[in-house]
């Protein structure tokens, strides 16, 4: 298995960066494995969730594919499998979010780490998230429920071509779901200024390496279910899994 450090230099090379002494930035590991950042997410969002892209930004439609495909105990089987599908090692490095990319990402970001930010981001001196150890679920064409959605998928085009042009064939698919085990948080800050952070502690280790009025160093493990923080997407009409 490639090593955290070799991932890196792959990473550098192909994207032409330069990554003496630091960590791949998140924008840099999203353009290098297509993928993106969810807009919220919480530990029963699956794939083949139905996402609108409006040129901007990501929103989910509260929909998910296998609700157009399956019903009654067929519907409950393959959301079940959903939930179940195992994670695997990405093959991406460990990565940072700074506080730049935290401002232009807004406060949605460290939410889907299960962290609360009080305060403007702004007044920290630096402000950080890296993320650590990512893993990767994803829907093939060789495992089920894979084998079930991509058949009944493509009966339904035909069948209920109506409801697909309207709902499918012009969004977006999670196809990959990525999930974090573990973050770090970094916050410098100058004295007194009214900015902190604050975690939920379900399924949720947190060690507090640093921690005080002005310097803070939190390590956040995460077990259990857990949230998405990112996905791979395709459009509708191109769905098909791999």
């Amino acid at each position: 298995m490639q090593t955290n450090q070799q991932l890196s230099d792959l990473m550098a090379l192909d994207l032409g960066i330069n990554l003496i002494n630091r960590r791949p930035y998140a924008k840099e590991v999203f353009k290098w494995q297509d993928i993106e950042l969810l807009p919220h997410s919480s530990t029963d969002t699956l794939l083949c969730e139905i996402y609108e892209w409006n040129g901007r930004n990501w929103r989910t439609t509260n929909n998910n594919l296998i609700g157009y495909l399956f019903s009654g105990e067929q519907l409950n089987t393959v959301k079940n499998q959903l939930l179940n599908i195992p994670k695997h090692t990405a093959l991406i490095p460990d990565f940072e979010f700074t506080k730049d990319s935290m401002i232009e990402y807004g406060l949605s970001l460290p939410s889907l780490f299960n962290i609360g930010v009080n305060g403007n981001i702004n007044n920290a001196k630096n402000f950080s998230v890296r993320v650590n150890g990512v893993t990767k679920s994803r829907i093939t064409n060789i495992d089920s429920p894979g084998i079930e959605i991509l058949k009944s998928f493509s009966a339904f085009t035909q069948s209920k071509s109506k409801t697909y042009r309207k709902n499918i064939k012009f969004n977006y698919l999670s196809i990959s779901l990525f999930y974090a085990e573990s973050v770090e948080i970094f916050l410098e800050k100058e004295s007194g200024v009214g900015l902190d952070v604050s975690f939920q502690t379900t399924n949720v280790n947190v060690e507090a390496k640093i921690d005080t009025d002005t310097k803070k160093h939190f390590v956040l493990k995460y077990s259990g279910n857990q949230a998405p923080f990112a996905a791979k997407f395709t459009k509708g009409k191109d769905f098909n899994v791999e």
